[in-house]
């Protein structure tokens, strides 16, 4: 199974569902009269024109508010978007005459579009006033009936339509694919197992479920993408609630462990692909690099774990899942210590590369002493006695091996700096 797909396209701000090697990605769509009956919406949607184009396709999420396309301008209309006409463009129509109307509804609804609601139209139009109120003007109703276009009215404000509108098509219209897997919700991580048939998913999201984590879906997973590029993963309905393993055969993980085992839907957050070991295949031992899996045009991060006879596989996904979750706070242990090395090669230098000088010998007798810096004289010393360095390397070569001189008090020695000078006398 490839897990890669290719992006998709979005035409109209309606998303388009990428094609992908894992499975056949459909795109749904809504016929208005489903949307009028759904009780998702949340508000109720009247008829009042264009009954017969009820079974028109709703195929994009997004609504369309244009205010433009009134005045003939109809570059960027999507007609299998629902169309909105609110309170300023009904004030619009109100004040033009009934033949700027005609002309300007009838280019608006032979765009073939699905439906057209109008928002607010529980309140009695008053003539005189704003133009704001249920059916403003007749020609909208005439225009919608030729077109065969549904005419719906909505009893509240466009902004509050559109929340409902976008809350229901997102979900109804939402890109889905069916993969091969086994989904799990680890410590709240979604842990997509991928991999060949009899590898060992099944068998690892069991042991998962005993350790108090919760099964998702088993063998099929219906994956949905929801915006802002998230996937959430389902069961399918027939296989809700049931895991397959080889020699038990199926069982419901619900009716065994509770429903605190199981879980109906969640994002999916890392693919884990179960691979058989193999001693010549390498595998990421540092975690530096990062590998994702495209699934529905979202990328999400991708594990390849090799699996093989005594490795404890419930253990590993569980630290997969920690580690998720740190990465997911900022913390990304591979890189800080990959970091700490780098740093500790840094402050390693040879001896030649050393910052430290070599300690300063006094020149061998007969060789002559180099001149004293140009520059003002230092000030007279106040008479405090300097010891001598205790080591003999700072002795003239002939007292070498020599136990050093008693050296009076007030004296300075000849091994000592030239710059200190005896404490003046006093005259008189």
């Amino acid at each position: 199974m490839s897990g890669a797909s290719s992006g998709g396209q979005e035409g109209g701000g309606g998303r388009v569902p990428p094609s992908t090697g894992g499975g056949r990605a459909d795109r749904p769509t809504i016929a208005v009269r489903t949307l009028m009956a759904d009780e998702g919406l949340g508000i109720e949607l009247s008829l009042i024109a264009g009954a017969a184009g009820l079974d028109r396709p709703i195929m994009n999420t997004r609504i369309q508010k244009s205010g433009l396309a009134l005045v003939g301008h109809f570059h960027g209309i999507v007609p299998t978007r629902v169309q909105i006409l609110g309170q300023t463009e009904l004030s619009f129509l109100h004040k033009l005459s009934r033949e700027d109307r005609l002309l300007s509804l009838r280019g608006f609804f032979e765009l073939g579009l699905c439906c057209v609601i109008v928002t607010q139209g529980d309140r009695p139009f008053d003539a005189n006033g704003s133009g704001v109120g249920f059916v403003p003007v007749p020609e909208l109703v005439q225009c919608a009936e030729e077109t065969g276009t549904p005419l719906l009215v909505s009893p509240v404000r466009s902004s509050a339509t559109i929340t409902a509108l976008h809350a229901l098509l997102d979900d109804r219209l939402a890109p889905r694919l069916r993969l091969h897997g086994v989904l799990v919700d680890v410590f709240g991580v979604g842990l997509l197992l991928m991999g060949s048939s009899a590898i060992g998913k099944s068998e690892c999201a069991l042991d998962l479920v005993m350790r108090g984590h919760r099964l998702v879906a088993d063998d099929a997973v219906e994956c949905d993408y929801r915006p802002p590029g998230m996937v959430f993963g389902a069961p399918a309905e027939l296989l809700r609630y049931h895991l397959e393993v080889r020699g038990l055969g199926i069982l419901n993980v619900k009716d065994l462990f509770g429903v605190t085992s199981i879980r109906e839907r969640k994002r999916i957050d890392v693919v884990v692909k179960l691979v058989e070991w193999s001693k010549d295949t390498e595998y990421d031992r540092l975690g530096l690099d990062e590998r994702y899996h495209t699934i529905l045009g979202v990328k999400i991060r991708e594990l390849v774990i090799p699996v093989r006879p005594g490795r404890d596989m419930a253990s590993i996904l569980e630290v997969a899942a920690r580690n998720e979750l740190l990465k997911n706070a900022g913390f990304h242990a591979a890189r800080e210590f990959f970091g700490n090395v780098e740093g500790e090669l840094l402050r390693e230098r040879s001896p030649e590369e050393s910052s430290i000088p070599p300690p300063a010998r006094l020149a061998e007798e007969g060789a002559p002493r180099s001149a004293a810096p140009p520059g003002p004289p230092p000030p007279p010393s106040r008479g405090v006695d300097v010891p001598s360095p205790p080591s003999s390397a700072f002795r003239p070569p002939a007292e070498r091996g020599r136990p050093p001189p008693d050296r009076p008090s007030s004296g300075f020695s000849a091994t000592e700096s030239s710059v200190s000078l005896p404490r003046p006398r006093r005259r008189g």
